[in-house]
């Protein structure tokens, strides 16, 4: 196997208890959160994956550690065990939030979001372990939507187009 930085692709894969890295996904229940942790258990670099929300987080535990991977799964449930959630992991991703319901303005949607990521980011804040390059966080905006817009408006109809996505940083 060819050497890349000093470090082989086969030192990373996880088989039970060999190294691996340890993710946590924060929102684990949701509708991005669940396939994101089916993702996870199956990709041979994880060794230990933790997956927590404020609900459903026991089914989709019991749930994803069936699946016949190496990677270690663990559950955590609500606010109270958060904290645990995260220790020791090598990175964090934030897929927590609200999806938008029929009423609902972006305003009040971001809002919302705004409110749980700042609300799991505090506990990086407090424990002094903020690191931008194991925290990840996605934002996506509608990028039809903002695709037409611009071109709309800047009149470049063939050759504008953008890929929006945004990393939660203080």
């Amino acid at each position: 196997m060819e050497e890349s930085s000093g470090l082989r692709h086969a030192n990373c894969q996880a088989k039970g208890t060999a190294p691996g890295f340890k993710v946590a996904i924060l929102g684990a229940g949701g509708g991005i959160g669940q396939p994101l942790a089916m993702l996870m258990k199956i990709n041979l670099l994880v060794s230990v994956l933790h997956l927590y929300d404020v609900v459903n987080t026991p089914g989709i535990t019991a749930d994803i550690s069936h699946m016949d991977t190496g990677a270690v799964v663990h559950g955590f449930l609500g606010q109270q065990q958060l904290v645990e959630a995260l220790v020791g992991m090598d990175l964090v991703i934030i897929p927590a939030g609200v999806p938008r319901k029929p009423g609902m303005t972006r305003d009040d949607l971001f809002n919302i979001n705004a409110g749980i990521a700042r609300t799991l980011s505090e506990v990086f804040k407090r424990a002094g372990t903020y690191d931008p390059k194991r925290l990840l966080g996605v934002t996506m905006l509608n990028v039809v939507g903002a695709n037409t817009y611009v071109k709309y408006w800047v009149l470049i109809l063939e050759k504008l187009m953008f890929q929006l996505l945004g990393v939660m940083q203080e």
